[in-house]
């Protein structure tokens, strides 16, 4: 089953909430991962890796580091779904 970008960037949200406490309103598409939203390296790998479980994706850590904003990770899960 595919999930749509809202989805994607809706369950983002809410992982993103579960891991840092910020509000899942905060999470926006343009939203910088550590400028905007002050995520450092270790909450990331584990938004990563929750992501992964969620999705059904795969995120190798060479494509962590590509991933600067919210919109990049949805772009990123959406095109990798099985």
């Amino acid at each position: 089953m595919a999930f749509t970008n809202d989805e994607v960037l809706a369950g983002l949200a809410e992982l993103i909430t579960d891991e840092t406490g910020i509000s899942a309103d905060e999470v926006a598409l343009g939203k910088s991962f550590t400028d905007d939203l002050d995520i450092d390296s270790i909450s990331m790998m584990t938004i990563v890796v929750n992501a992964e479980e969620k999705f059904g994706v795969t995120i190798p850590d060479d494509e962590v580091k590509n991933l600067k904003t919210v919109g990049d990770a949805v772009s990123y899960i959406s095109s990798n779904q099985s």
